[in-house]
């Protein structure tokens, strides 16, 4: 869960509280969805959520709820952790990058996805490695320092055709170097948003998170990602909101806004 007053900034309550449920200690609810690319030579993992390593003082704070995990998960679509050949971090805070290190059975630090190489922005890492004060609490060394110990972890200094079919756009008002990868498939075109719009109500320009260490350039890197999505039929799939996992949009005179809601197994079958 996440505070209603964090996740929409400056929008008052009266507002957002129309557009995203709320419960009466001002919590919203919020999914953490990652997304699972099979290209036939590679099994691609956008983001890997929480994890499961962080002490328990720290998630009291966070309100996890649920019992999926991100290896079940696989389990269920037919894979298995050794299936992964590229772990693709659209950013480095700890509930998009947790899953991506755990405790083995003697609580020593073992890469979650052991076959895989590791993939985040060239500049997101380096905003990792030497944090702002307002990001600093929300990178953990345990989470990005294995990987990068192990030769595991690779950088992408440019938006583009990361390989054949994924695009990559690089943000940077959520965070320095956040990534949304646009991906090809037979049904069109799909972008993993991530945190760059994290609920469908911040399809809205003027609704950023309180979370964006540059609000500013989020509305410009919105409007330029939206008009992106709107002009070439781009599907967006949200990582957290818990009420709509992808949707199309439309331009109207009050802006942007959602068209038509969906699961992504209904626009894969559609």
């Amino acid at each position: 869960m996440c505070d209603g007053g964090a996740l929409f900034g400056v929008i008052p309550k009266k507002m957002w509280e129309k557009q995203y449920p709320v419960n009466e200690k001002n919590y919203c609810n919020m999914s953490l969805r990652c997304l699972l690319i099979d290209t036939g030579d590679r099994r691609i993992l956008i983001d890997t959520g929480i994890g499961e390593k962080q002490s328990e003082k720290f998630l009291e704070y966070q309100h996890l709820n649920g019992d999926d995990t991100l290896s079940q998960s696989l389990h269920i679509a037919g894979y298995t952790v050794d299936d992964i050949t590229d772990v693709l971090l659209s950013h480095l805070h700890f509930d998009h990058c947790g899953g991506c290190v755990h405790y083995d059975a003697n609580h020593e630090l073992q890469l979650s996805f052991p076959n895989a190489t590791y993939w985040a922005s060239k500049t997101q890492w380096e905003n990792y490695l030497k944090p702002n004060m307002r990001e600093g609490v929300v990178y953990f060394p345990e989470n990005l320092m294995p990987i990068h110990e192990a030769g595991r972890l690779k950088t992408i200094d440019q938006e583009g055709e990361w390989i054949p079919g994924i695009d990559i756009r690089i943000y940077d008002g959520h965070t320095i170097g956040n990534m949304v990868p646009i991906i090809e498939t037979p049904k069109g075109k799909i972008a993993f948003v991530g945190d760059h719009i994290p609920v469908a109500p911040c399809l809205a320009l003027p609704w950023v998170s309180a979370f964006d260490t540059n609000p500013i350039t989020s509305i410009d890197d919105k409007t330029r990602f939206l008009k992106e999505a709107l002009d070439n039929d781009i599907t967006l799939y949200f990582e957290h909101d818990l009420h709509t996992e992808c949707c199309t949009i439309e331009q109207t005179k009050k802006g942007y806004k959602l068209k038509e809601k969906f699961t992504l197994e209904q626009w894969q079958n559609s």
